[in-house]
């Protein structure tokens, strides 16, 4: 939004303001446009003298202030056509056959200026999308495709008269940055000295009271913005929860790893043997640690004790008895 070209009304320059938004840039002055409403003038006072200087008509005709500018810095709707002339650019009549045979859709136009009264304003596609340029307005104002033919016919409504500008626009930098990064309004501006952006917009010429509309609008940009917020907290647990799960996996492959044993002494080494032999397992004769004289188990110990003490069998002795 940055990059859009917005003059902000100064006095009664809104003519001066509304061209030189919808060339988006500084082209004309006051001055620059004064010069062309005397060339106005003065073709019409050469015309009005072809039927005689010293006719009524012609002595009327002088009287009169001019009809294309004023002290207040009013311009009228034959200096901004020849304003646009320079640069190659038509204006042609809303409401006109010409345009409405020859157009099938307003937001394949470029441009629009909407005169009513004394006041003119630019409507202006910039990029791929719409926007308000008010000289009364903070800054500009986004409109969707949708309300772009809402707006105009509420202008027309109004009383304003609408011209769509047709040619080759200068090049500008906003319409190339918003091809690319098309722009995004959470909050319509607020009208010049006004301190509420709700107070009196209805009241005002040109502007529309959109609350309902713009409402809706900022909420599909706020749930967009709170989808893509999500997006990005989802995208960073889950890399949050890949590196946990590969710390975990590298502790669990540390702890399984059999301990080197060479820097263990006897006694140790002797526990975790016994440690790690099963219970119901016969018992095994162990391997005596570090010059340690091997103790019998209990069960040996009394079958040793059993052979030493285990008295000899009696020797049976046959008798033989003779008949006498």
């Amino acid at each position: 939004m940055e990059a859009i070209f917005h003059e902000k009304q100064e006095g009664s320059l809104c003519a001066q303001h509304c061209l030189n938004s919808l060339l988006q840039g500084p082209y004309f002055t006051a001055v620059d446009l004064s010069a062309l409403a005397f060339q106005l003038d003065e073709a019409e006072r050469q015309r009005m003298a072809e039927g005689g200087i010293s006719t009524d008509e012609y002595c009327h005709f002088l009287q009169q202030p001019s009809g294309n500018m004023d002290d207040s810095g009013y311009f009228s709707v034959q200096v901004i056509s020849r304003a646009l002339e320079v640069w190659g650019l038509e204006m042609i009549p809303f409401n006109s056959r010409e345009f409405q045979d020859s157009r099938n859709s307003i937001i394949q136009e470029k441009a629009f200026i909407c005169n009513f009264k004394e006041h003119w304003l630019t409507v202006r596609k910039l990029g791929k999308q719409w926007f308000n340029l008010n000289s009364l307005l903070m800054g500009p104002e986004l409109i969707s495709d949708t309300y772009l033919s809402l707006f105009l016919t509420q202008l027309k409504q109004e009383g304003y008269s609408i011209f769509a500008v047709c040619g080759i626009f200068p090049d500008c930098e906003a319409d190339q940055l918003l091809r690319l990064m098309p722009a995004m309004q959470v909050e319509r501006p607020r009208l010049l000295g006004e301190s509420s952006r709700t107070a009196a917009l209805s009241g005002s010429p040109g502007m529309l009271d959109i609350q309902e509309e713009s409402a809706e609008e900022r909420e599909q940009v706020r749930h967009a913005l709170e989808l893509s917020e999500q997006q990005v907290r989802d995208e960073e647990e889950a890399a949050d929860l890949r590196r946990a799960i590969q710390l975990s996996m590298q502790d669990r492959r540390k702890k399984t790893t059999v301990p080197e044993t060479g820097n263990l002494d006897g006694d140790e080494m002797c526990t975790r043997s016994e440690s790690k032999r099963p219970k119901d397992s016969e018992p095994e004769t162990t391997v005596p640690c570090d010059g340690e004289v091997p103790m019998p188990s209990e069960s040996q110990a009394l079958e040793d004790e059993g052979e030493i003490s285990q008295p000899p069998e009696p020797v049976c002795t046959q008798t033989t008895h003779e008949n006498s």
